[in-house]
């Protein structure tokens, strides 16, 4: 009778081990996904997990693996069974009955500006007797843009006033969003977003807020992303991307047109990186994805031939906002040559908490220091 036991044993073993050796993966579907196709650097999203086993065969345990960049962190109850190393690693083992599905959401934090995707996942199914591994790959496709993390809007109003401080117009053709000059009477033509409440209670009849006028000019934003310093300085450079990005979402929701040239290169053409952004056309969508997939370092074209480039255009009269940590003497003639034919140049500088701040300031160019948050 022992051996009996023993041998139907061996025989159960050997039939169900063959059986989830050819059936363990039919109909057992497993797909992973970003929830979000883009968010801004430092936010959340949540990663979706979702493994089907359609059938009547039940799956003691499915040990499924992940792996994502290490710049997307595993956060809160997602941190359980999640290593860092080289990527961001997740293991979370399943147990299945027949025709049943199970789902998961993963919550992560971007901690970096980039564009990521996640190709495979693989599974590890164990037999009823929990001995045989079975593995296999499972080819994914999802993808997500981190877009650079937009500045605060108290410090990102400086340089916006700066801007409209320089295309400021005695002509006074078209309101200019950023300047306040005002209050007057209400008229019928004006919209109501206009209104000032607290100056139409204290009136007694409504009031509306007035702005100053510009010109219908075009502001070309030139961001410089070379870093050739033996000691790096990803600090600044990122913060020179979190600006243009910043700035440029500004003024296009303020109705003016932009221009954002960059010697960084585009990812999609090869070429150096060149967005039109039309007022009010709301394409700071497409800048963002571009701005999300530049690589630092590599070949890249000098910070002075950068600006010596634009300026071979002789464009006259018009408005640039160079963002540049470089302060070379090669990039300042390149800025005086830049401000040429009436043109008129805004440098904005990042640099380290504790640096001194340049004091620049000629008929050339104008300087704006900008302290860099401490990088993480």
């Amino acid at each position: 009778m022992l051996l009996l036991l023993l041998f139907g044993m061996a025989l159960a073993w050997f039939l169900q081990k063959k059986l989830y050796q050819k059936n363990w993966q039919k109909n057992l579907k497993i797909q992973v996904s970003f929830q979000d196709s883009a968010i801004y650097e430092g936010e959340e999203s949540t990663l979706k997990e979702v493994i089907v086993n359609d059938k009547l065969l039940p799956i003691p345990a499915l040990e499924l693996g992940i792996s994502m960049s290490r710049n997307l962190e595993f956060d809160r109850e997602a941190k359980a069974n999640a290593s860092i190393t080289d990527q961001s690693y997740k293991r979370d083992v399943f147990s299945f009955l027949f025709h049943q599905q199970i789902t998961r959401t993963l919550p992560f934090q971007a901690k970096k500006r980039g564009f990521y995707e996640i190709t495979g996942a693989h599974a590890v199914a164990y037999d009823l007797f929990f001995r045989a591994g079975l593995y296999s790959d499972y080819p994914q496709q999802t993808q997500m843009y981190v877009y650079p993390r937009q500045v605060d809007t108290a410090r990102i109003q400086m340089i916006c006033r700066a801007v409209s401080g320089m295309v400021l117009s005695r002509n006074r053709l078209y309101e200019d969003p950023f300047e306040f000059s005002g209050i007057r009477d209400y008229r019928k033509e004006d919209p109501m977003n206009r209104i000032n409440w607290k100056s139409s209670a204290r009136m007694g009849d409504l009031m509306v807020n007035q702005f100053d006028a510009t010109t219908s000019v075009e502001v070309t934003v030139l961001l410089d992303i070379e870093d050739a310093n033996i000691l790096r300085e990803e600090a600044q450079v990122e913060e020179s991307i979190r600006i243009t990005s910043s700035l440029a979402a500004r003024m296009v929701k303020n109705k003016m047109n932009l221009w954002v040239k960059s010697n960084a290169k585009d990812e999609e053409t090869g070429e150096e990186l060149r967005v039109h952004l039309a007022a009010g056309a709301g394409k700071t969508a497409e800048l963002n994805r571009k701005l999300a997939c530049v690589q630092l370092g590599g070949n890249l074209t000098g910070s002075a031939e950068f600006l010596h480039k634009e300026a071979e255009k002789e464009l006259t009269g018009h408005t640039y906002v160079v963002v540049s940590k470089n302060r070379t003497d090669e990039v300042r003639e390149a800025l005086h040559l830049l401000s040429g034919a009436q043109n008129q140049v805004l440098w904005v500088i990042p640099y380290l908490p504790g640096e001194e701040v340049p004091s620049e300031q000629n008929r050339a160019y104008t300087a704006i220091g900008w302290e860099v948050k401490p990088w993480k």
